[in-house]
C-alpha cells in the first residue's frame, strides 16, 4: 500500500493489506499488516477472514511465500512451513501454493487486488483526508470498504457458505512465543528493537506473545501489559519502542543522561516536548536544559496532564517564552479537596464484659 499515503496521527503508515478472497462467491477480507510478509501476519489475517466468513474452504492457496522466508535460515524456514501446514490442518484445509512465474494461477486474486486498492484510493478521495486518529480507525475504514463490496455478492456468498467446512472450537495460535529478560535499563531488546517496561520488572523473566502489530507480556500466567510492536530501521539500525513513564524515575536521578540517549527522539510523547527541549538546549547550558526537560516529563507523568501540558508548551513556544517549571507546577497542581470528617463510635467496654460473661455461661 505504498502508493496510498495514509497517516496515523500525522505519521505516515508503512503497511500492507493481507487480502483473502473466495474464487467462486467473491467474498473478501482485508487485514492491515504493519510488517512484511510473515507467518504471524498470514495466520492472523487468514483466521480473521475465516471467522468473519463463518466457515473454511477445503483448500487454501497462497503465493510462494518467498518473502516470508527469505531472511530465515534452513531450520527456521522449515519450522515456519510446519506451522503453516499445522494452521491449515486445524481448519481441515489443504495448503497449496502458486508456482512462481505462472501468472494465470493468480487470476482469482491479482485482479481483485487491484480493484481493492482502487476502491481504497477512491474512498480516501471522497473522505477528503488520508489522516486517521489511530490505527483502529483506519482498520474500521478498510473493513467498511470490504463490507460494501461483500454486500454486492451477498447471494453468492450465502450459497457458498452452505458448502464450507465448520470452524474449529477456537482460533489457533497467531503469534510467536518469545522469552524476555528485563535488564537494569528497564527494558529489553527483541528482534533488533529496544522496548521499555516499568522499572518494577527489572530482573524478571517474562513470556511474550509477538503479534504483527503488538507484543503482549506475561509474568507467569498473568497478563502485564501490551506494547506496540516495533521494527528495525531499513538501514539495519535498532528500532525503539519507548514510554517515558517507564524510565522517568531513573532520569530524575540522572537528568544529564537525557542528552546522550540514543532513543531520545522516541522518548518525547508529543512534538511539543521535542520542540521545547530544542529551545531549552539553545537557551541554557546542557545541565539546566536536561534538568528542566526531565522535570517537565515528570510533571506530565505525575499529574496525568500530558496533553494539557503539551498545549501549554506549544503556546509558550509560539509566544517565544521558555517554560517556567514553578508556574507550570502551580498551574497543574491537583485541585484542593476538603478532608472528610469521619466519626467513629466506639462500643462501651461493658459490652465486652457481657460477652465474656455469656461465654463463661
Amino acid at each position: 500500500m505504498g502508493d496510498q499515503p495514509v497517516r496515523i496521527a500525522g505519521v505516515p503508515l508503512e503497511h500492507r493489506l493481507y487480502h483473502f478472497r473466495l474464487a467462486y462467491s467473491g467474498f473478501e477480507h482485508a487485514h492491515v499488516v504493519l510488517g512484511g510478509e510473515s507467518f504471524v501476519a498470514l495466520a492472523e489475517g487468514l483466521q480473521n477472514a475465516l471467522w468473519a466468513l463463518g466457515g473454511a474452504p477445503r483448500e487454501h492457496r497462497s503465493d510462494s511465500l518467498s518473502a516470508a522466508f527469505c531472511n530465515l535460515d534452513k531450520d527456521a524456514a522449515e519450522d515456519q512451513t510446519r506451522r503453516y501446514e499445522a494452521l491449515c490442518a486445524d481448519y481441515a484445509m489443504t495448503p497449496s501454493r502458486n508456482n512462481p512465474g505462472v501468472a494465470h494461477e493468480n487470476g482469482s486474486i491479482e485482479g481483485p487486488h487491484g480493484h481493492l486498492k482502487k476502491a481504497v484510493e477512491d474512498a480516501l478521495a471522497l473522505r477528503g483526508s488520508n489522516d486517521f486518529d489511530d490505527l483502529p480507525a483506519y482498520r474500521r475504514f478498510i473493513d467498511e470498504i470490504v463490507g460494501r463490496r461483500n454486500v454486492r455478492n451477498g447471494p453468492r456468498i450465502d450459497s457458498e457458505r452452505e458448502v464450507l467446512q465448520p470452524l474449529p472450537a477456537r482460533r489457533t495460535t497467531d503469534y510467536e512465543d518469545v522469552k524476555i529478560t528485563v535488564t537494569s535499563s528497564s527494558g529489553f531488546t527483541l528482534r533488533k528493537v529496544f522496548y521499555t517496561v516499568p522499572s518494577q520488572l527489572i530482573g524478571h523473566r517474562l513470556c511474550g506473545h509477538l503479534f504483527d502489530d503488538r507484543l503482549e507480556l506475561f509474568l507467569g500466567g498473568s497478563h502485564l501489559l501490551t506494547l506496540p510492536r516495533g521494527r528495525a530501521q531499513p538501514s539495519g539500525t535498532n528500532g525503539h519502542v519507548i514510554n517515558y513513564r517507564h524510565i522517568i524515575h531513573s532520569l530524575k536521578r540522572k537528568p544529564m543522561a537525557l542528552m546522550n540517549l540514543v532513543y531520545r527522539d522516541q522518548l518525547f510523547p508529543r512534538i511539543a516536548y521535542a520542540r521545547t527541549f530544542d529551545a531549552l538546549v539553545a537557551a541554557y547550558p546542557p545541565r539546566i536544559a536536561c534538568r528542566t526537560m526531565v522535570e517537565l516529563l515528570a510533571l506530565a507523568h505525575e499529574r496525568s496532564c500530558e496533553a494539557e501540558l503539551a498545549d501549554q508548551l506549544e503556546a509558550d513556544l509560539e509566544a517565544g517564552v521558555l517554560p517556567d517549571i514553578k508556574l507550570l507546577r502551580a498551574q497543574f497542581r491537583p485541585e484542593s479537596q476538603a478532608v472528610p470528617t469521619i466519626v467513629v463510635t466506639l462500643a462501651p467496654l461493658s459490652a465486652y464484659d457481657e460477652l465474656a460473661t455469656g461465654d463463661a455461661a
